[in-house]
């Protein structure tokens, strides 16, 4: 009996334990601004494409950089927003894509990621957005029915926040998840998640809410975030409405797909714009 009751205590120190580990360190679960580092390693230039440096000021002060990437034949503006890892520099396949496609390209760093100044927070990101906004609207004077909103994995989320606030010609949510608890769940199904996180990327409820056009993009063999995240996104999002299923995986879908995600993207933007 005494042995029993020692198990029990042990397993609910280690239950409790874990409980506690996971809520502290869930921003380090969450963002990776360091990895693989935040020194920008290559610019458009480095795939033949002029750019021009882009800082700006959040409304809680915050210095952030991106770049805007014109093109001269461009029928619209793609607003980008990447992953939880990486910068800004990582993402010049998805820019030659988008510069392929006849779009202008604006891509920014969240604070505390590449150049952009700031400690990253789920707060601080749509303040980014926000300011991201604003600055393709008053400084570049690009009207928001020629400004596509894409997110990419948290980014979608991001996204979907911004587009809930605005009205864009279109979204676009890649290889997004339907929030942060919902992901949490699927990592620690023997924990009280949905209690432990303060961090919501509700993104399920952001496209409920969106009433632009919206494209989801997910690939079957995503191993981070399943495949099953992006139809339950698209399953609620309003008509008009177009879900583009991805080959690979989750960093490497777009590419893997080739041909069919640049025509998928390719028909939804030409529909939108």
């Amino acid at each position: 009996m005494i042995s029993v009751l020692k198990l029990l205590i042990v397993g609910i120190s280690i239950y409790a334990a874990l409980s506690i580990y996971v809520y502290f360190m869930q921003s380090g679960m969450i963002f990776y601004p360091n990895m693989p580092g935040r020194n920008l390693t290559s610019t458009p230039e480095d795939i033949g494409l002029t750019y021009q440096n882009a800082e700006f000021i959040t409304e809680d002060n915050v210095k952030l950089h991106g770049w805007f990437i014109p093109n001269k034949n461009a029928k619209g503006t793609v607003l980008f927003f990447h992953g939880n890892a990486g910068n800004i520099s990582h993402r010049l396949d998805s820019i030659a894509i988008f510069h392929r496609l006849e779009l202008n390209v604006f891509i920014i760093d969240y604070r505390g990621y590449g150049q952009s100044e700031g400690k990253i927070t789920e707060k601080g990101t749509y303040r980014d957005a926000e300011a991201a906004w604003n600055y393709l609207s008053q400084t570049q004077g690009i009207g928001e029915k020629q400004i596509i909103i894409f997110g990419r994995s948290l980014g979608a989320s991001i996204a979907g926040w911004l587009a809930r606030k605005h009205t864009p010609a279109a979204l676009i949510i890649e290889s997004g998840f339907t929030s942060v608890p919902s992901m949490g769940q699927r990592f620690y199904p023997f924990l009280p998640i949905r209690w432990l996180t303060y961090f919501k990327y509700d993104t399920k409820q952001y496209v409920k809410d969106i009433s632009c056009p919206v494209l989801v993009a997910h690939s079957k063999n995503d191993e981070i975030i399943p495949y099953e995240e992006g139809r339950e996104i698209f399953d609620v999002a309003h008509e008009p409405k177009h879900f583009l299923e991805m080959q690979g995986g989750h960093n490497d879908g777009f590419i893997v797909s080739g041909t069919s995600y640049v025509k998928g993207l390719k028909s939804f933007i030409n529909k939108n714009l």
